[in-house]
């Protein structure tokens, strides 16, 4: 652990002293939060501050505020992450470290402990100004990641180029923020929907704190793609997150409806049990180890007793199910939605025939087979063959489902859209997470993912405006983009984002009908 930890922090100073600008701390770095006094470093034009502490929590209890300070803190280094399994990291997955869609270069800590942390980027602090705030949250599931694995989750990019306070943030994973152990009652009787709890208790901190950092509290958007979707959109049914945020981005993780209390609290039940706790208020958690936590986890799972770690509709902290239909706690909210063109396919290289794409299509699609085709190609009607082998509809009837509810609603808009760049290698196409560099306007930094070529670098800019602007005020239409009405049943558009952007009314509706939503 101790070497772990070393080879962390020597990386995250390297690639600090490796930045163009001059880096600099000291007093005109620093600020007073209302826990206490922290100090940053300055990069260039933006002040940035790492691993800023904004809740504590003991084992499977909701968070608390963090202790106040008075000693100064200095905030340079990104804190720890979530405790959660290797197999849960991207180490072994080629497909996607190869080409970046990972951090191959920093060795994270893992602490319970200290894992509620977030980062901040603004362009300035103390100057009474007050930007727009966009809040990320990663992606990984319920069960893995952290506000910083990814390389294009610096927020330095997107801070400067749009003049906005950026933050992300890392909180519970898996058992530890997503297990139901209301069933035992008692103490535990809000011991559920934990990860989402803790969200909510940064986005108190953002309150709270951000006009310090040059920020606006009441111009906060909160964004997540994959997990981090799933997490956004479940915010927007949770009570306690109302007013915390104005604006919403959800990128390949609409999530419609969440797991029932009926199943998960026989999980918690079984699952103290199955540690040698009694099923009820007196179980004590706290002695064992996460890995014990975790074995506990696979054998109950290996006699068919499953968790599946994710938000809870218990009643209270969830209400009911974010977008079935959608919650009234988010009425008022705007929303950009969208997924990418192929998602989960990472190899897109092989070129075939009709033919031979229509032989694939058969052997997975079945009876559906012909109706499949046909809807693609009437989708899709100058696509290549092989699209139609690995063209997403799962993520992308989500979305389409999702921003139905929300203009079912009649409140705020909600506008969708549709990933179809790909990088010139022609390998990773419009794969799950590849608009990531682009909004983030860190194409330089995810390059063996992006190609960065003079292409990407040019969409990069368009992509990231589209972000900024919805981001400032709710709505994405920028110079260069054709006009982008909001979702609705009657005309259902779509922007298709590539090199040259364009609405399309329902022009998959055939495909969505004949696939399911997978969140």
């Amino acid at each position: 652990m101790i070497k772990q930890t070393f080879i962390w922090i020597v990386a995250v100073l390297t690639t600090i002293s490796a930045t163009a600008q001059p880096i600099t701390a000291g007093q005109h770095t620093r600020v007073e939060t209302v826990y206490g006094p922290i100090e940053g470093y300055q990069d260039g034009s933006i002040y940035t501050f790492k691993g800023i502490r904004y809740a504590k929590a003991e084992r499977f209890m909701p968070p608390q505020a963090p202790d106040k300070f008075t000693e100064l803190r200095r905030c340079k280094v990104y804190g720890p992450q979530a405790p959660q399994g290797e197999s849960l990291k991207w180490n072994d997955r080629n497909s996607q470290t190869d080409y970046g869609f990972g951090n191959q270069f920093v060795i994270e800590p893992m602490d319970e402990s200290a894992c509620l942390v977030l980062n901040v980027w603004t362009p300035g602090i103390n100057d009474k100004k007050h930007r727009p705030v966009f809040v990320w949250i990663h992606g990984g599931g319920y069960t893995g990641g952290s506000g910083h694995d990814l390389p294009c989750y610096d927020g330095r990019a997107l801070a400067e180029t749009g003049d906005i306070v950026v933050v992300n943030l890392n909180h519970r994973l898996n058992v530890l923020g997503y297990i139901d152990l209301t069933g035992l009652g008692g103490k535990y009787a809000q011991s559920v929907n934990l990860g989402q709890q803790d969200i909510v208790k940064a986005l108190e901190w953002v309150h709270d704190n951000i006009s310090r950092f040059g920020g606006n509290p009441d111009e906060v958007t909160i964004g997540g793609q994959s997990g981090g979707g799933g997490k956004v959109s479940t915010l927007l049914a949770m009570p306690s997150a109302k007013g915390l945020f104005k604006r919403a981005i959800v990128q390949s993780g609409s999530t419609l409806r969440q797991t029932q209390p009926e199943q998960t609290q026989v999980f918690g039940r079984a699952f103290a049990q199955e540690l040698g706790q009694p099923a009820t208020a007196q179980a004590d958690f706290s002695k064992f180890t996460y890995d014990e936590l975790n074995h506990a986890v696979t054998r109950l799972a290996q006699r068919g007793i499953r968790g599946g770690f994710s938000p809870v509709v218990d009643g209270t902290i969830l209400p009911q199910h974010p977008f079935d239909p959608a919650s009234p706690v988010s009425k008022d909210v705007p929303m950009l939605i969208g997924t990418d063109f192929n998602e989960f396919t990472f190899d897109i290289s092989r070129n075939m025939t009709w033919e031979e794409a229509e032989t694939i299509v058969r052997q997975w699609q079945g009876d559906k087979a012909d109706k499949f085709i046909a809807a693609f190609k009437k989708a899709y009607p100058k696509a290549e063959p092989k699209e139609m082998t690995y063209v997403d509809t799962g993520f992308r009837a989500g979305a389409v489902k999702q921003a139905a509810a929300k203009a079912a609603q009649g409140g705020a808009p909600a506008y969708l859209y549709l990933f179809t760049w790909k990088p010139e290698s022609n390998v990773l196409g419009a794969s799950h997470g590849m608009e990531l560099p682009f909004m983030f306007h860190n194409v330089s930094l995810q390059r063996e993912m992006t190609g960065a070529s003079t292409r990407a670098y040019k969409f990069e800019h368009l992509i990231s405006s589209i972000w900024l602007s919805f981001i400032k005020t709710g709505n994405p239409n920028v110079k260069g983009l054709p006009q982008w009405e909001p979702y609705d049943a009657e005309t259902g558009v779509t922007m298709i984002l590539d090199n040259n952007p364009e609405p399309r009314q329902h022009h998959d509706k055939e495909l969505m009908e004949l696939s399911r939503s997978i969140w």
